[in-house]
């Protein structure tokens, strides 16, 4: 806009563009001059003074407002340095990459905590002290006493399992009362989507897809379908009871062998349904009134990128979209409301159920890294497959999230390997080197990884607080990873607690401050 009030107004603009020019090069020689120095004026008068010739330039150009002198420059400029929005703490790899850990710690600075997408497929497992927490549904934040929870529109809700983790947090201590809120949007799992998931799992047999059984795959088939229930139905139980009845039909025509006792079913959401409206809300209107309001809010990520059903190793996915997409769709925010997206990676790398996984480790160093890690699922208790760090994964997981900072985990496990590798890059027999993830399942089971060597350390680093304080080759590793991913690397793991992560600071952090 100045550009073109400035080509309509040349004559003048010169004349003041000259005034301008005439009271910096004064200021300059004020500076230079030894004499003047007692007297140079401060920055925050000179913006004053700027601010003046700026008024008095648009007034000759007639091209801006005019500005009000009483304006402070120094308190706008003060108000405006804190800049807040929606945090996203998200799972780079295919999960179990230690996201409740960072949300634990990052919550404690936020006022909303919450899930949006997935169900208690999901598991996050916290360490305070001698206790140990293990979350499904409620959001690790709850851990902190202020914080607000948010499971929002984009999970499906197992709500026997919710009340027995909601029961659980009470007998550990923790004070949930008016701290959880539930999307009446968010999807019902009922029992028999748990059944239609095994007995799904059992019909595809050898092509298996390794789910949880957690119902979450069929619950989001009835919520596409759309005649799948949502929580907000519990507020007018006969509308409930007849969508219960209906759904109950489809259900055991697609599975005959299924069996669904549906008074019994319904008896039981009637004996809950006071309790659920209780914590029932309008959470989209909630976030984003909260948000106007000026509080904090974090979005804990559940899953994650490549078991995303669009993004992901598909079939062997997910039925949600855990990467960034998620926290519009299952919140109900905007994209411009989005601040920091941070990605959880391990410093190597696991996967659980089927699917391929081309750095997977079938040796004593993926015997390592799965007893030193103890990985093993939240969730399943199924042992984890181990492996290298897998660069081209972790660089298209960054390329489809715009991570603002990595939280890198369990450098810890690393220590005691006399070498460490890092997969750089997947060749192909015939395609050579592929410089995009591929869709065909296929072709990625084709393909060799190139591996670069990188020297390991001994030294115990599970009391180490700054990154300085790391061993060098350790240091090394972590600068290697950042240089090849092109995101900075702000926290690191060096231990199961709570506590046991060094962070970089704001620096190491991409994300507007």
């Amino acid at each position: 806009m100045l550009r073109s009030a400035l080509s309509r107004h040349s004559t003048a603009a010169a004349a003041a563009l000259m005034m301008s020019s005439g009271f910096l090069q004064e200021n300059r020689a004020k500076c230079d001059n030894g004499d003047e120095k007692k007297s140079t004026p401060s920055v925050l008068s000179l913006l004053h003074e700027i601010n003046s010739k700026v008024t008095s330039i648009s007034g000759a150009i007639g091209a801006l407002p005019p500005v009000d002198p009483k304006i402070n420059l120094g308190e706008q400029k003060k108000k405006n340095t804190k800049v807040y929005g929606v945090d996203i703490v998200l799972g780079a790899q295919w999960g179990d990459e230690g996201k409740g850990k960072l949300v634990d710690m990052l919550s404690q600075e936020y006022d909303v905590c919450a899930r949006v997408a997935g169900g208690s497929n999901a598991g996050h497992t916290i360490v305070v002290g001698d206790v140990k927490y293990k979350f499904h549904l409620i959001p690790s934040g709850i851990l902190n006493e202020k914080a607000v929870c948010i499971i929002g529109n984009g999970v499906v809700i197992h709500l026997p399992s919710f009340i027995i983790e909601m029961n659980g947090l009470k007998e550990k201590g923790i004070d949930i009362e008016g701290r959880i809120k539930i999307s009446d949007r968010a999807h019902i799992v009922f029992d028999f989507h748990q059944d239609i998931d095994g007995l799904h799992e059992k019909r595809l047999g050898r092509n298996k897809i390794g789910t949880t059984k957690k119902g979450i795959g069929p619950a989001y088939a009835s919520k596409i379908s759309r005649n799948g229930l949502r929580v907000g139905d519990l507020s007018n139980f006969k509308y409930f009871e007849s969508r219960f009845r209906t759904l109950a039909e489809h259900a055991t025509g697609a599975y005959p062998e299924l069996k669904i006792d549906v008074e019994a079913e319904l008896n039981y959401y009637r004996s809950i349904a006071e309790q659920i409206r209780n914590l029932t809300t309008d959470t989209i209107q909630y976030t984003n009134d909260v948000h106007a309001s000026g509080k904090k809010i974090l979005v804990e990520g559940a899953n994650a990128t490549m078991l995303d059903i669009d993004f992901g190793t598909y079939p062997y996915v997910t039925s949600s979209n855990p990467s960034v997409g998620c926290v519009m769709t299952g919140l109900g925010v905007a994209p411009n409301k989005l601040r920091g997206i941070y990605g959880t990676v391990k410093a190597y790398c696991t996967r659980v159920g089927e699917g391929p996984f081309p750095t997977e480790l079938h040796d004593n160093v993926g015997d390592h890294l799965g007893s030193v890690g103890a990985e093993f699922g939240t969730t399943t208790g199924r042992a984890r497959r181990c492996g290298w760090l897998d660069i081209p994964q972790m660089k298209y997981s960054c390329l489809i999230n715009g991570y603002t900072s990595l939280n890198l985990t369990k450098l810890d496990v690393l220590t005691g390997l006399p070498q460490i590798e890092l997969g750089v890059a997947y060749i192909h027999p015939t395609l050579g080197e592929l410089h995009s993830m591929p869709s065909c399942l296929q072709t990625m089971e084709e393909v060799t990884v190139q591996y670069e060597t990188l020297e390991g350390w001994n030294e115990d680093i599970s009391q180490v607080s700054k990154f300085e304080d790391l061993p060098v080759n350790a240091q090394r590793y972590v600068l290697r990873v950042q240089e090849l991913l092109g995101v900075p690397i702000r926290w690191i793991g060096v231990g199961p607690n709570r506590l046991d992560t060094i962070d970089r600071g704001d620096g190491w952090d991409l994300a507007p401050n």
